[in-house]
């Protein structure tokens, strides 16, 4: 176990967590502690401290119980990468627990960039150069520039702040007691440069689409690291047989989309069933992609569920800056079922008066 947030415990709570005080937290370090018993050496490297440049005005509040880690030297840094370095050199597995403390994330809390910050990004590289089979946690409040880890780590996990049980609850995904479901609520970036990055942009937003354009960037792709809902598991689903009730309904009424869920691996999982829509066009620019409803259906291995949405005008009405009111128009739509926002299963539907 390497890195500075693996035995922290305040820091798995967000900051108005660890302003609230709650019960007994179980670090990760601790978790994994827990799940091994004594069937398996666990030994822990801090690596590099954690610090924000700029001091937070909530070390100072009566009610909070969080404190920075202490600024290193150069020297200082260095050190603690080594001795990480050291322990990865003479384990079997290393398991990485970076990100951001708790005072880094929140109120008060903005960054000017991504970066794993005080040296850990130098300490994941230092690490996963040993050539030891290299797990990437990250607890943290924002999606991080993870551009390198993306590319040579095998197996990373997003905790964000994963609460008192969550040295427990990561210590079950990565022994394989259970099944990771959760999708991402956010675009991921390549780095800070791309944002603001959002799903639900309009066409205008995508020089990706244009046929003499490949990016807004000449020095990186304008498309996301990771899109809006994505999420693996240790299973794999596939979507099939979309359909929707009529290809034409009336403003006002409601339409029923259905598509065939099938858990395609070897074990039991969640699938997390995603609908999005596009309104061709409107009183207002419309968004290339929205979220209209998500289900998240378990499935055993091999097992097949039909899994149903309702588009009626709850999910269909916008808010038109042009005419200032909430519209419902009558328009083309193109309807996609899938795991993410990228989901190509495909339909469309027309709305008329």
């Amino acid at each position: 176990m390497i890195g500075p947030l693996a035995d922290a415990k305040t820091d798995l709570l967000d900051m108005w967590g660890a302003i609230a005080k709650p019960g007994p937290t179980v670090s990760i370090l601790q978790g994994i502690k827990n799940k091994v018993g004594g069937t398996a050496s666990v030994e822990f490297a801090h690596g590099p401290n954690i610090h924000r440049e700029i001091r937070s005005f909530f070390e100072d509040q009566p009610l909070g119980g969080m404190k920075e880690q202490p600024k290193q030297t150069p020297e200082e840094t260095q050190r603690a990468i080594d001795e990480a370095v050291a322990l990865a050199k003479r384990s079997d597995l290393a398991v990485l627990v970076l990100g951001e403390i708790d005072l880094m994330s929140g109120e008060a809390a903005s960054r000017a960039s991504l970066r794993l910050l005080g040296g850990q990004e130098e300490l994941l590289e230092a690490v996963a150069a040993t050539g030891k089979p290299v797990v990437l946690i990250l607890v943290n409040g924002r999606p991080l520039d993870i551009s390198w880890a993306s590319e040579h780590v095998p197996a990373i996990l997003e905790a964000w702040y994963p609460g008192n049980e969550g040295g427990n609850g990561i210590a079950d995904i990565l022994f394989g007691d259970a099944s990771p479901a959760g999708h991402l609520p956010v675009t991921w970036p390549w780095s800070s440069g791309q944002e603001p990055l959002y799903y639900n942009h309009t066409r205008t937003q995508a020089p990706e689409d244009a046929p003499n354009f490949k990016s807004r960037y000449w020095d990186v792709v304008s498309t996301p690291l990771y899109p809006f809902g994505y999420g693996l598991s240790y299973t794999t689903f596939s979507f099939d047989n979309l359909k929707l009730s009529q290809p034409e309904a009336k403003v006002g009424g409601t339409l029923d989309v259905s598509v065939d869920v099938t858990n395609t691996g070897g074990r039991s999982g969640d699938a997390v069933v995603q609908l999005y829509i596009h309104q061709r066009a409107g009183s207002a620019s419309r968004p290339v992609r929205q979220l209209k409803g998500f289900q998240k259906v378990n499935l055993g291995a091999g097992a097949k569920q039909t899994v149903h949405f309702k588009l009626g005008p709850d999910e269909l009405r916008y808010w038109s800056p042009a005419l200032k009111k909430w519209v419902v128009e009558p328009e083309q739509f193109d309807v996609w079922v899938g795991d993410n926002v990228l989901a190509t299963l495909h339909s469309e539907f027309r709305l008329t008066q």
